[in-house]
């Protein structure tokens, strides 16, 4: 008999990826959510896969229950139906720790890049061999024929631990989720933890110092720039605006030059990540050197679109390391262009954790303006931080801006925009999208 699942959240990025997995791999699959469109639900719907209000008329003994982690028995009916009839469920992370075990698994961890990397590896492997993924931007793939298994390995509250990948990748560690982590060795404590499960394989990021104090019983292989420090090096780095050319030596054999069409040094850094663990396990360097070429990039990482002529730049940046990564990547492909900043800080806590680092990223825009803080469902905004804070510590011009109002970004000629955040950033990305289409509509 086929297992029946059922997600209690079904629209989380990550929930809503493994659901299209199971779907694909021939599970029947359905899902219960709140009424708010998600993107991520498009893709279950093109699927079939039915989308429920939540209920606990939904539940029954023959289904396997998944639960998001944002619900608990006291805020989802369904939870507190389950546990009041005595029916099992098992949280996301606790369900794929288990899950992984009948493949090869390939895990991708670290503060920032994760999703970047998993993308990259999952869409490599997936043309060379029959690959299941899970990805962070909420895409999941899944083959009844697949051996290997390509996941997003997320460390906030410790959800990776149950993970026992045979490789990983981790693509650095930096503080935060403030909102659980007490500091930067408490992070560095998740990913040592993280790292001893690892079984057959470990790229660490040779150039993050803390990385370095890294153990694991797995053989464990650097990459970097430095070719003093690391296994697999980065060098004749040629960074263009069609992406970026640079050639990869590993301990001293020229494993020849690869492309990627993605920008910044630090995509740079992920592409050799995935091309050492490749050739760690023995796939041929010359198809995936192919299929680098053609990697189209996730969502809401530095997802460009052009509106009336003016570009548009979307992206998932919300931590002081992000922003500098993706205004690198701008001023890579956009050399000449004026780089205009629109943030919106995500939660209070990392917002009062990250004030001055965010002000020093931030101030590498050339124009820089503020929405206002995006408040987590996890925090309660006590009125200790407030955007005006944040503003006052950025030097550029720009100022605070509001959906209803984005008319000063009109100001900028010979201008990119780059809107960034994790919360509802795009609300005024729509807003400025719908003033263009405007203005030329008034011109006509």
């Amino acid at each position: 008999m086929t297992k029946r699942f059922h997600f209690i959240g079904i629209k989380g990025s990550g929930m809503s990826a493994l659901a299209l997995m199971l779907h694909q791999m021939g599970y029947e699959v359905q899902g219960s959510d709140v009424d708010k469109y998600y993107f991520t639900q498009r893709g279950l719907e093109q699927e079939g896969i039915q989308i429920l209000p939540f209920d606990a008329a939904n539940l029954s003994p023959d289904l396997e229950l998944i639960a998001g982690n944002a619900f608990k028995a006291s805020n989802n009916v369904e939870l507190a139906a389950a546990e009041e009839q005595g029916l099992s469920y098992r949280r996301y992370h606790e369900f794929l720790g288990e899950f992984m075990e009948q493949f090869t698994s390939l895990g991708v961890a670290g503060a920032h890049g994760k999703t970047s990397t998993t993308g990259l590896l999952a869409h490599v492997l997936s043309n060379m061999t029959d690959t299941s993924y899970l990805i962070g931007d909420g895409t999941g793939r899944g083959s009844e024929q697949a051996s290997y298994f390509v996941f997003e390995s997320d460390e906030y509250e410790r959800h990776f631990l149950p993970y026992h990948p045979a490789y990983s990748i981790i693509t650095n560690i930096d503080f935060d989720h403030p909102d659980y982590f007490t500091s930067l060795m408490d992070v560095f404590d998740a990913f040592d933890t993280y790292a001893d499960n690892v079984k057959n394989g470990l790229f660490i990021y040779g150039e993050d110092q803390l990385l370095r104090k890294i153990t694991s019983e797995a053989p464990i292989y650097y990459y970097g720039f430095d070719p003093e420090t690391n296994d697999f090096i980065a060098k004749d780095l040629v960074r263009l605006t069609t992406g970026s050319t640079f050639t990869v030596e590993f301990r001293g054999e020229d494993l020849g030059q690869f492309h990627i069409p993605t920008y910044g040094k630090h995509n740079v850094m992920n592409a050799t990540a995935v091309i050492g663990l490749l050739h760690t396990i023995g796939f041929d360097l010359d198809l995936a050197r192919q299929h680098l070429k053609t990697f189209a990039g996730v969502k809401r990482r530095f997802t460009e679109k052009i509106v009336n002529g003016v570009t548009i730049i979307d992206d998932f940046a919300h931590h002081p390391t992000e922003i500098i990564a993706t205004i690198d990547a701008a001023r890579q492909k956009y050399p000449s262009k004026e780089i205009v900043a629109i943030f919106q800080p995500h939660t209070f806590t990392r917002t009062i954790a990250l004030m001055d680092e965010f002000a020093e990223a931030l101030n590498l825009a050339d124009s820089v303006y503020l929405a206002e803080i995006y408040g987590s469902a996890r925090e309660v905004d006590d009125g200790q931080v407030r955007v005006e804070d944040l503003a006052a510590k950025v030097a550029k011009k720009g100022g605070i801006i509001t959906v209803d109002n984005v008319s000063p970004l009109l100001d900028h000629d010979n201008a990119i925009f780059v809107f960034m955040g994790a919360g509802d950033i795009q609300t005024y990305e729509h807003s400025f999208e719908q003033l263009l289409a405007n203005l030329t509509n008034n011109i006509q």
